[in-house]
Formats: C-alpha cells, structure tokens, sequence
C-alpha cells in the first residue's frame, strides 16, 4: 500500500492517484477464506479522533462490508493477545531500531477466556510488506502453561492438529519461539471494529479502541471477564497526541483499491509507525521509573526490559 500523507481534515474530495495493475492472488473475496492461508499484504496505520470515525464509517458504506465476526450494529468484538520476546527484548528493539527484517510471536484470542479458539501468530515485516501465518487450535489444546510446559515450546504434549496447514504452521511457531528463546512479556487488549472490502481481493479496515495493556510472565490468557490490572494504552501520552484516540488501519494487497486511495486523501490522513506492543513497553518502563532518551520513544541509556 502506497504512503500517503497529509495532515488536516478536507472538507472536499480530492481526485485520487491512478490505480495500479491489481495483483492476481488465488484468496478469493476478501471476506472468505483468506484468513486460512499465508497472507502478504501491506498495511497503513493512523492515530484518527474520535470525531472522524463516523464520518468515515458513513464514506466507506458503497465499498465495505462488515466483518461477520462482529456483534452489534456496529460490527465489533474484543481482542486478546498475548506477546512474547526474549529475555533481553529483541524482538522489540528491533522494532525500535526499524530493522529491516524482523517479526513477532503472539498468542492470540478472542472474546471470553476458554470459549473461542486460540490462534499462534507468526507475522513477519520485510521492509513494508506484512506476512502473516498462523496456527488455530482450541484452548484445551493450548493448555496455557500446562505444569510448566507450556506446548509453544514443547510441541510434543500437543496432539497432532487436524488440519494440516494449522499443524505445519504450529511446528513452524514452536521452532523459531524455542530457537530465541520467547517468553511471555505483555498481555495486549483492545475493541476492534472491522470491515472487509466487499468486492476486493484482499481488502480490511479497522477501527481500535479501548486499548490496555498488562505486563505477564504466565502463558494463560485470560477472557474479557479478567478486568484487574490493566493499564489505558489509548491517552494521550501512549498516542502522542493532544488527544485520545484510536488506532484506525487499513490492509491490502499489493496494489491498494480506489477507495482506500481516495477514502486518504479525502480525510488527509497521516501515516504512523503505532505499535501496540512497543507502546505497551514505552509506557511500563515509564511507569516503572526509566527515563528516555530525546531521540527516541523507547531507548533508554539503561536496560529496561521488562
């Protein structure tokens, strides 16, 4: 998806750039089947007041559709993720330091604790391009910490998945989490408004809000019914803004559709480089004491990992 950036609100549409030749992919619609295979896309971030959502919920009506994971008039849903690192937080500061290849290890959940199914994500970022691959299986097989063994890093006492491609990518997580050495670090949560483009090959759009965080040493992840000890995330010091907003994103192939180009334009939008996780970590070693250096968010001239 192609930068663009400006910084007000327009009040008039503005003619958009010439579209690209779209990428053949063999997903079909957006809204089917995509999830259960590898995806490559593109993604654009953007920290928007809360003034704007409705305006562009009412702008995005002709193209999309809502995420039919969604409840309620207006489609949404809780996440609940779990994120693991290193013990000396590389994974992390390789976000910080913008390297060029780098990726992530979360667990991820949704809605209350032990009813809907666990998801091990893998998602990698080669200069812009996201790829993600994950595994599904059921709480019970995840086991959370399991006595001591959690099966993240001892895929031996899980069962053979069923679906193949689920169990492939599963071997895949538990070897790169072995080989670093992953340990569970921060528990992320957030309410996620989603919608897919209705007749694109790859197209989503969403909405975050309610944004918290809680640091954690423990593989279990807890429902939505968990509510102790959780920090905002969305202020106006995670954000960096004068307000709190939410974390509004889109996600494409690799030719972004008209819309999403004109939907920028129209509402001068300006790209951000939010991260859940690192702001999780920013704000929690502030909380704990550390102090920055003016030359970054989350460096510090001493050790601060978490």
């Amino acid at each position: 998806m192609p930068p663009l950036e400006t910084s007000a609100i327009a009040e008039e549409p503005k003619k958009a750039s010439s579209e690209m030749p779209r990428l053949q992919v063999d997903a079909g619609p957006s809204r089917k089947e995509v999830k259960d295979k590898i995806i490559e896309r593109f993604e654009q971030k953007y920290i928007i007041h809360p003034s704007l959502v409705p305006k562009i919920r009412e702008y995005i009506k002709p193209f999309c559709i809502a995420d039919p994971n969604g409840k309620g008039k207006i489609p949404e849903y809780s996440v609940t993720t779990l994120q693991l690192d290193t013990p000396t937080m590389d994974l992390a500061l390789a976000k910080e330091r913008k390297t060029f290849a780098r990726f992530k290890l979360r667990i991820r959940t949704y809605g209350e604790g032990g009813s809907a199914p666990v998801f091990l994500e893998l998602k990698r970022k080669v200069g812009g391009v996201i790829i993600k691959s994950r595994s599904k299986m059921t709480m019970e097989q995840y086991k959370g910490d399991n006595d001591g063994r959690p099966i993240v890093l001892n895929p031996e006492e899980c069962e053979v998945l069923d679906n193949p491609v689920d169990n492939n990518y599963f071997l895949e997580y538990s070897r790169i989490a072995r080989r670093v050495g992953a340990r569970p670090k921060m528990l992320i949560r957030y309410i996620r408004e989603s919608y897919f483009g209705a007749n694109d090959d790859y197209a989503r759009l969403t909405f975050d809000r309610r944004i918290c965080y809680r640091p954690t040493r423990n593989w279990t992840i807890p429902g939505i019914e968990e509510t102790e000890g959780w920090r905002p995330m969305d202020t106006q010091t995670g954000l960096n803004r004068p307000f709190a907003g939410y974390i509004f994103e889109l996600k494409a192939m690799r030719d972004s559709p008209k819309w999403m180009l004109e939907l920028v334009e129209r509402f001068n939008l300006t790209t951000t480089g939010f991260c859940k996780y690192a702001t999780a970590w920013r704000l929690e070693t502030l909380f704990r004491g550390f102090s920055y250096d003016c030359s970054s968010q989350n460096t510090t001239p001493t050790m601060n990992s978490i």
